[in-house]
């Protein structure tokens, strides 16, 4: 037993190294500062900013000064800020003050637009993000507001020449709410309001008038089609085009600041004859841009620079307002859901542990024990019925959450972050300490040591667990994990016997998974995700012999998993088995060339097979968390079973949520939406399943 449990250990670790590395094909490419990750996983604002203004926009020092400024407004306002950058072929979502340094005085920037990004991320090179760049990287990290001084538009002559800025294709098809100055007076403000509105962007201006904006100038002689007056206006407006799903963004035009406005209309009128000084010079196309640049910066003696700067201040000051009130009614409305839905009827019941993780991961290949080792330590919430729990709620699904912790700061911490979801029934008791885990981990991501302090999950008992029994008999399908005590196991068992509901057990580990198989409640489980490990000790418990060793070859794997998973699919409906590296295991009924995921209505007999599915590779270097992935994958087939769809679909949601994972500092990656894991949404190479009966 002793050489199968190092066997199986070490497939896991191969099979978490599996699962990360076609993540990581394109999410490595995108690299998120961990102050933007923490703002987001709490659900705190954050605010998206460019870097052209950094790169191409001011000289050195001044692009660093006004770079440094504007986040310090942004923090001064309550949120975080998030400047967006290539460095080396990496976008970067949020950069340290070493980056920002690096790139104010790099002179080999280039100037990345949505068509530059495959090309300079190819290359490995450095540059700052344009207007629709950053929308990009934006929306991926999951920022839904971002400040800019003035976006493109259609040029002068543009119905001849179509030199039309990506900006706008960008706010046709990104779901952002881009907060700037409106256009500047030298592009043609008039095409570009009926281009946006060709790509159904919704345009409105902030503050007391529909005016349009002229970048320098609070009118331009056009009115947007809408006004929102206030930060909480301007939240609700992004909120109802998010809710919406319509794909497209919403740009905010804030007009310059009064007491900027008079310096403000000199550059204007300068601008007016540096475009009729280009006109009569016949210059035309990409040369009309740099030369009025050139002719303003001339006429108004620097003034346009500090014009430029006071604006892009303003615009940083307004959008964190926003930000932070689009967070507020956020919260305040997954708060009111939560209200509405406590004591009301859930899909899904999920009971087991809560979890504060800390972990350590260390900087060498080896770690010396009894001494200090160089390394960082960042805490994370977990708990296998809290990650199914939370990886269930971000996925859509209307669930009650049982489980307990401490009435202490820890459980503070962690209920707090668990606000999405529907916690009322934990319950926070006074003599316990919340269950706190902590993970050393080597270089590489591989467990070294883990220590856990999990008493108070014995709390989680028979008789508090009754108290939902209402709950309990009305779920389409109810999760335990293995933290929670046998008894509670076998109360659950029976009310499920009682009126035909559907019980899922994760395992935990190969130790707990014993627990429902103590007794005859295991015939009351219809569906189990054990890995390899657990269902050697879920045979053992019911004493029916295993291999010693486990084979080589994944044939014999798999023949070793269909003979285990055999005599436990005489009650329980379907069997997930995990097989790290190897992939995934899905053992039941057969069902139209697959196996039947559904929950079952009925008892009846029935003909089994397996359906195999190779696992997504992924690299070790790449693992940022390795203690969330089976919950994950196990929360999205849940969620993807309750959404009635096909096998194929369900496991394979059940992939990208683990893929996820383990690229987030986080269990559960607060990434993690329906849209993330569709198969048919995200672009991956679906290796072929393999089918086999089981006789």
């Amino acid at each position: 037993m002793r050489m199968l449990k190092r066997a199986s250990a070490c497939i896991l670790r191969r099979g978490i190294t599996t699962y990360q590395s076609r993540l990581c094909k394109n999410d490595s490419l995108f690299r998120v500062h961990p102050s933007v990750s923490q703002a987001l996983a709490e659900n705190k604002p954050v605010v998206a900013l460019e870097s052209t203004i950094i790169t191409h926009g001011m000289p050195y020092p001044h692009n660093l000064s006004t770079a440094k400024e504007v986040e310090a407004i942004v923090r001064a306002e309550g949120a975080t800020p998030a400047t967006v950058g290539v460095i080396e072929g990496e976008v970067h979502v949020g950069l340290s003050s070493e980056v920002l340094d690096h790139l104010a005085r790099c002179k080999s920037s280039l100037k990345v637009s949505r068509r530059d990004l495959p090309y300079v991320i190819s290359k490995g090179l450095t540059g700052g993000t344009t207007v629709s760049a950053t929308m990009i990287a934006a929306h991926r990290a999951g920022i839904p507001v971002f400040v800019t001084g003035g976006i493109g538009g259609v040029h002068r002559d543009g119905e001849n020449s179509l030199d039309i800025s990506a900006d706008l294709t960008e706010l046709g098809r990104t779901p952002i709410a881009v907060v700037s100055a409106g256009v500047k007076s030298i592009l043609d403000i008039g095409r570009t309001l009926e281009f946006l509105e060709t790509q159904g962007v919704c345009v409105a201006t902030y503050g007391a008038s529909n005016n349009f904006p002229a970048f320098f100038s609070p009118q331009s002689g056009f009115t947007s089609p809408y006004q929102v007056c206030n930060p909480e206006e301007a939240a609700k407006l992004i909120a109802s085009i998010l809710s919406l799903g319509l794909q497209s963004g919403v740009l905010l035009a804030v007009p310059i600041a009064e007491e900027h406005a008079a310096t403000g209309q000199q550059i204007e009128e300068a601008i007016q004859a540096a475009v009729t000084e280009a006109r009569a010079k016949g210059i035309t196309g990409r040369d009309v841009t740099p030369f009025i640049l050139q002719k303003v910066n001339e006429l108004t003696e620097g003034k346009s620079l500090q014009a430029n700067i006071a604006l892009i201040h303003n615009n940083a000051k307004v959008g964190s307002q926003i930000a932070c009130a689009l967070s507020k009614q956020i919260t305040e409305r997954k708060l009111k859901e939560k209200t509405h839905h406590h004591g009301k009827h859930s899909d899904i019941v999920v009971i087991g542990g809560i979890n504060v993780d800390f972990i350590a991961k260390g900087k060498t290949k080896t770690l010396h024990f009894g001494q200090t080792n160089p390394g960082s330590v960042c805490q994370s919430f977990g708990g296998v019925g809290r990650n199914i729990a939370d990886s269930l709620s971000r996925l859509g699904s209307s669930l009650l959450f049982i489980s307990a912790t401490g009435a202490d700061s820890h459980s503070e911490a962690v209920l707090n972050y668990c606000r999405h979801m529907n916690t009322s029934g934990v319950a926070r008791l006074e003599e316990q300490s919340t269950a706190t885990y902590c993970a050393v981990i080597t270089e590489s991501g591989e467990l070294s040591l883990g220590l856990g302090d999990m008493d108070v999950h014995q709390q989680i008992t028979e008789q508090y667990v009754a108290q939902f029994e209402k709950q309990l008999s009305s779920a389409t399908l109810v999760c335990l994990d293995g933290n929670i005590p046998v008894s509670t196991i076998n109360y659950v068992c029976s009310i499920a016997k009682k009126h035909n509901i559907n019980v899922w057990y994760e395992p935990t580990d190969s130790k707990k998974a014993c627990k429902p198989f103590l007794s005859d409640a295991w015939k009351s489980l219809s569906y189990s995700s054990p890995n390899l490990a657990e269902l050697f000790t879920m045979n053992e418990t019911l004493g029916i012999p295993t291999p010693e060793v486990l084979p080589s070859s994944l044939e014999e794997l798999l023949g070793v998993a269909v003979d285990l998973s055999r005599p436990l699919l005489e009650h329980i409906h379907c069997l997930v088995v995990t097989l790290g590296a190897s992939g995934v295991l899905v053992c039941g009924e057969h069902d139209a060339g697959s196996v039947n995921l559904q929950p079952r209505k009925q008892n009846r007999r029935r003909q089994l097979c397996a359906v195999h599915y190779p696992a997504l590779t992924v690299t070790a270097e790449e693992t940022m968390n390795v203690s969330g992935a089976g919950d994950s994958l196990a929360g999205a087939l849940m969620a993807g079973i309750l959404q009635r769809r096909d096998t194929d679909s369900c496991v394979r949601m059940g992939l990208l949520a683990a893929r996820l994972s383990l690229a987030s500092p986080h269990p559960i990656a607060p990434t993690l939406t329906l849209d993330s894991v569709d198969p048919n949404k995200v672009q991956t190479h679906w290796p072929k399943p393999s089918f086999m009966w089981i006789a």
